[in-house]
């Protein structure tokens, strides 16, 4: 996204000495920093000596702190008018396996002194669990199916519990994302490996969203929205798995991937592959649109992939 374009316009003037936080700043914090680039003080959460200077090229001025080690998160408090939450769960074991925190962690720093106006919160469409292909909309109950999922959802608790002391929490729950310059961006590699998909009477259907678009979502939610709202972004796809992977191979010039039975591909795909394939829903995406106002650039997979044509 061009540094000279914002989601928003230009910001008004009583905005734009404003420190907004950004955790979690990897590939689409740096995009939605470089939307707001100019336009806010910008600061970022980081634990990576090695992020440091790249941070800096960014116009987002660092701030050590791990969010695993909540003493080095003191500074945290008061820092910032509005902040956008991106960072992942750490992996938990034991007893605690289904909890994140992470957040808990950083929402309790935040709550230790002056509080944010506006926490944005990017969450995952897994929260839903296998829907059957249904469409869904924000207000289906949350039903986890993996443990990853089971994080997501303690996380979004521990932001609403925040958002209960005045701040507005604003909750995205986000699907696959891709981007030609983004790593696993595209199903480019999974077509080199020829890795199968499932035939039709099997598949899935998958919810999907260009990075640029996400990041577009997430600055304009720093200042649009209800509090304690969710929202789904996503496009307006819809797709089957193996017609997205089978759209991306035509564009790209390569070979279809096989078609396989379920219980084959049960026998034969890694576990992380399979975790893809066995939840099936789509998104309903209007109250994206209409509340927060987004505009995408890229409203399909198709659009999207084709803009990449020849990027990756």
């Amino acid at each position: 996204m061009p540094s000279n374009q914002s989601p928003l316009g230009a910001l008004p003037a009583r905005f734009r000495r404003e420190r907004v936080l950004i955790v979690g700043c990897g590939d689409v914090g740096l995009r939605a920093a470089n939307a707001l680039r100019g336009r806010v003080q910008l600061m970022a959460l980081t634990s990576s000596p090695g992020k440091l200077q790249r941070l800096r090229d960014a116009g987002v001025k660092p701030v050590i702190g791990n969010l695993d080690a909540p003493d080095t998160l003191r500074r945290l408090a008061g820092i910032a008018k509005r902040v956008l939450h991106l960072a992942p769960p750490a992996r938990e074991e034991g007893a605690q396996w289904w909890r994140d925190a992470r957040t808990t962690a950083l929402v309790r720093a935040l709550a230790r002194r002056s509080l944010p106006s506006v926490l944005v919160y990017g969450s995952t469409s897994g929260v839903y669990g296998d829907c059957g292909g249904a469409r869904v909309t924000e207000a289906r109950p949350v039903r986890p199916g993996t443990a990853r999922a089971h994080r997501r959802v303690d996380a979004e608790r521990a932001v609403r519990w925040f958002g209960r002391m005045g701040p507005a929490v604003r909750v995205l729950r986000i699907p696959g994302i891709y981007a030609p310059d983004r790593e696993g961006g595209t199903p480019r590699e999974r077509l080199m490996k020829g890795l199968p998909v499932l035939r039709r009477e099997d598949d899935v259907y998958t919810n999907h969203i260009h990075a640029d678009d996400l990041a577009r979502a997430c600055v304009v939610a720093l200042w649009r929205g209800g509090s304690q709202r969710v929202f789904h972004v996503n496009d307006d796809s819809g797709i089957l798995m193996g017609d997205y992977v089978d759209l991306a191979a035509d564009l790209f010039g390569m070979a279809r991937p096989p078609r396989i039975a379920r219980d084959d591909a049960q026998r034969d795909l890694p576990p992380q592959l399979l975790s893809f394939m066995g939840e099936s829903r789509r998104l309903d995406n209007g109250r994206m649109k209409h509340e927060l106002r987004v505009r995408l650039r890229y409203p399909t997979v198709e659009s999207g992939l084709r803009s990449d044509e020849g990027a990756g």
